[in-house]
């Protein structure tokens, strides 16, 4: 029971305080491109969620087989290699269940497979050796942030688009400056767990 107040802490705090879009800058193509209506950047979160969850639930063991044959520096394509495979999967399923979120997510459901997000978590993992509940911890945390993140910030733009907004700040550059905003929001939680 000793490791589950760090896997929650860690959880937190990947999914708040080093949130992967707002402080890292990783998958702010779906975020900007995805995020015009709740619907799709809700599908599109769970989507990574999922893909999050289970690249860094495979490529980790998989990065163990490559480090005892001795080719660890083969681990990037083998990433890619999992994470398009767990994209075609989520592709399928849902162009199968929800066929208008299929055709709303559009080009950006493909986009999955080279999200910086997705790989940068299973790559960060490997890179700052974490333990296996480590990095479980910070797939689920990432994944959830990006979700959260993205989800909140579709709705604002739908409100966004009925707001008197100028001219000039319509559409994507009223947009970046919410983002801004919310990365500094966002900062202001760093040190949350310094006394603990």
């Amino acid at each position: 029971m000793n490791w589950l107040v760090p896997f929650i802490l860690a959880i937190i705090s990947s999914m708040l305080i080093d949130n992967v879009v707002l402080s890292r800058f990783y998958g702010i193509c779906p975020f900007l491109g995805v995020s015009k209506k709740v619907k799709s950047a809700l599908g599109m979160g769970l989507a990574v969620v999922f893909v999050i969850i289970l690249a860094t639930l495979i490529c980790y063991p998989l990065y163990k087989l490559l480090e005892i044959a001795g080719v660890t520096y083969l681990d990037t394509v083998a990433y890619i290699l999992v994470i398009a495979s767990l994209v075609q999967l989520v592709g399928l399923f849902i162009k199968k269940y929800s066929p208008s979120l299929y055709k709303s997510l559009g080009i950006y459901l493909p986009l999955i497979t080279t999200n910086c997000a997705v790989l940068g978590v299973v790559q960060s993992n490997t890179d700052q050796g974490l333990k296996f509940y480590e990095s479980l911890a910070n797939g689920i945390g990432t994944s959830i942030g990006f979700l959260v993140i993205i989800v909140v910030f579709s709705a604002i733009r739908v409100r966004l688009e009925t707001a008197n907004t100028p001219k000039a700040f319509k559409g994507l550059p009223i947009a970046l400056i919410v983002a801004a905003i919310m990365a500094l929001a966002f900062m202001g939680l760093q040190g949350l767990f310094s006394g603990i």
